[in-house]
């Protein structure tokens, strides 16, 4: 089983982009209810396991960073909560 997902902020992460094509930082950061800086150590995390991409933009001088799920992280998502019925039901 995948233990990278059981972070709780990584798993609010993910379960917020499964559902939507992309989100922005503050909405990432109101969802997983974490600082700026522990959100932006989760990011980084899951974009070097190539779980998600991230994306830096500018709009009206202000920095933008948009997030949206890989391949790979959809596939790992859907694993892990496959595992996590397997356990239940054991």
């Amino acid at each position: 089983m995948d233990k990278f997902l059981f972070n709780p902020i990584r798993l609010k992460i993910m379960s917020s982009l499964i559902n939507k094509s992309q989100c922005d930082f503050n909405y990432l950061k109101k969802v997983t209810e974490s600082t700026q800086g522990n959100l932006s150590v989760q990011l980084k995390k899951l974009k070097e396991e190539k779980y998600i991409e991230i994306e830096k933009t500018f709009s009206n001088n202000y920095p933008k960073t948009s997030c949206s799920i890989t391949e790979n992280g959809r596939i790992q998502f859907e694993e892990f909560f496959k595992n996590l019925i397997k356990m239940k039901n054991s």
